[in-house]
């Protein structure tokens, strides 16, 4: 413990002194030379030891590029080029490479939103939490264990006595995401930075891992950095919230007064963005997709991911599939799409038995149901224009082409709300909510009568989440198209859903209209689900974890 005890010798003062930071990046804009760009312009803060420091804002905002250069780190490519980061009271970016190594994984730590791509899956947990431990002598091989399932217990990870024999693959996700928290405090490091660490969760996971993390924080004394977009979140474990946007300082103070009162437009943008108004549309007489009693095996027909699934969508209007992690919703849609077959049951579309593999349907099957996917940056070819990409559809389909094809394009970018300045762009030129909206061109170009809509706003900010949604529910007007809409976000199925079918582990558990599906009494896990789902209020993850406490004892 020598090097803790150096390091409360230090000078006195704040934890973390960042001062007047600046960040540059290298563009490459297609056909022009390299142009250095400042992605964060001249940022300042201070966080003491014990404390919690939330950096809010929407993608580009510079929240992650700042907590990475407590670590003297820059990722992709950027470059720190002002300012000083004083850690401990010295400036880290004067150590040098040595200097650095010696600090991460030992003063400062880093905790990911991916775990899973944190972790090699050929090594077992345990081995992989105690590494750097190791690495920096903070202790004896058997210390280290000893400390690791401490904070396995801390966290409340299931038999912490022997889940660092597993590996990777064999905990969940939520799992996962505690086992890199105590991979990050078993080093007993003085800073931790948490990057959207529960973000990729389901909402039931996420109150567990973010309650686990509060406690964590409380019972080690550590100082922790913690990045996210959603406010909600953020308001349950940090003291005071910074607001950043395009890399700048739009607003700091305590959380109580970001929340309450919010003195920027920005902020207060951020704070009331929830609400959309959409009036729940009744039911035709006639579904327009009808799933009867469908049950799907992965497996070769082993492992029953379905079971006897039944749902309609009609003509203009939503089903939102909602639930955990591996319930089944992104299943269904595969289903519904062909991509896995059903063992049994039917889906029928417009009237008429779908073909149950995509390669059988026949091409106008393919127009008429069209598919958004979570992540825009995968479901588009980086080397062809926003242009080429919506007017790919139009060619396929239709036949058009030149300038018939070209119009069409413009038309739809029009729709979006973006225009045809940007038929030239490469998807590289756009922010994550254009990209997203040219991917709902591109499916509205085939002139679709249901669109899945699988996690489409999951990965975005909420201001973005917004305006997608909006754009989609007036879409929905204009074109009437059918929307089947998975999310695990209860906040989005109140948002658009005329329907709610709650899934959990493969079976439909609750469905109707949503006046109906969100009014009590509810099933359990529905009951779980709805109060799940962070509200922007001072200390309401403790009154959630006490509720759940209570039904668990009354249980």
């Amino acid at each position: 413990m020598a090097d803790k005890k150096a390091a409360g010798n230090r000078k006195a003062g704040p934890l973390l002194d960042i001062r007047n930071l600046r960040i540059e990046a290298t563009a490459y804009p297609p056909g022009e030379p390299p142009q250095n760009i400042v992605i964060v312009h001249d940022v300042s803060l201070t966080l003491e030891k014990g404390k919690v420091l939330g950096l809010i804002g929407e993608s580009g905002a510079g929240k992650s590029t700042i907590g990475l250069s407590s670590m003297g780190y820059g990722r992709g490519g950027v470059r720190i080029t002002g300012g000083e980061v004083i850690l401990n009271g010295r400036d880290i970016l004067k150590g040098g490479k040595q200097g650095l190594r010696k600090l991460r994984g030992h003063e400062v730590c880093y905790v990911a939103q991916s775990a899973a791509a944190a972790f090699n899956p050929a090594h077992r947990l345990m081995d992989q939490v105690v590494e750097a431990t190791l690495l920096h002598g903070r202790a004896t091989r058997a210390e280290a264990e000893k400390r690791a399932i401490k904070l396995f217990k801390a966290l409340s990870l299931p038999d912490p006595e022997h889940i660092g024999e597993r590996f990777p693959h064999q905990v969940s996700g939520g799992q996962l995401q505690r086992v890199m928290t105590a991979m990050a405090l078993c080093s007993e490091p003085d800073l931790i930075v948490f990057d959207e660490p529960t973000t990729a969760l389901d909402v039931t996971t996420q109150i567990d891992v973010l309650a686990a993390i509060k406690v964590a924080i409380r019972e080690t004394g550590v100082a922790a950095l913690y990045i996210t977009h959603d406010l909600a979140v953020v308001a349950q474990v940090s003291d005071e919230i910074m607001v950043l946007r395009h890399g700048r300082l739009v607003e700091w103070g305590g959380t109580r007064q970001i929340i309450k009162e919010p003195r920027q437009e920005y902020t207060n943008a951020l704070v009331s963005v929830h609400e959309i108004n959409h009036e729940e549309k009744k039911p035709g007489r006639t579904p327009f997709l009808s799933v009867q009693n469908v049950t799907a095996a992965y497996g070769g027909g082993h492992i029953k991911v379905l079971k006897n699934i039944s749902v309609d969508i009609f003509p203009g209007q939503t089903l939102a599939v909602v639930g955990e992690s591996g319930s089944g919703k992104s299943t269904l849609a595969r289903a519904v799409t062909g991509l896995l077959p059903p063992q049994e049951g039917s889906v029928t579309f417009d009237g008429r038995p779908l073909a149950n593999r995509l390669a059988d349907r026949p091409k106008e099957d393919l127009r008429q149901l069209q598919m958004i996917y979570q992540m825009a940056d995968v479901a588009m070819n980086p080397r062809q224009t926003v242009g080429s990409i919506i007017g790919r559809p139009l060619e396929f389909y239709f036949g058009l082409r030149g300038r018939e094809r070209d119009a069409r394009v413009a038309e739809l970018l029009d729709k979006i709300e973006m225009g045809k300045g940007f038929a030239d762009r490469y998807p590289a030129e756009l922010s994550g909510g254009q990209k997203q909206r040219v991917c709902i061109a591109r499916s509205l170009a085939a002139k679709p009568k249901l669109i899945i809509c699988d996690e489409v706003t999951s990965a975005l900010d909420p201001l973005v989440a917004h305006g997608i949604l909006q754009l989609l529910l007036e879409l929905q007007k204009e074109e009437q198209v059918a929307y089947l809409f998975i999310t695990h976000d209860l906040a989005t199925v109140k948002a658009i859903a005329d329907s709610i079918a709650v899934m959990y582990r493969g079976e439909v558990v609750r469905y109707g209209p949503k006046s109906e599906v969100l009014t009590p009494p509810f099933d359990a896990y529905t009951d779980l689900l709805l109060s799940s789902v962070p509200e922007m209020e001072i200390g309401w993850l403790e009154k959630a974890i006490k509720g759940r406490r209570m039904e668990s004892a009354g249980n």
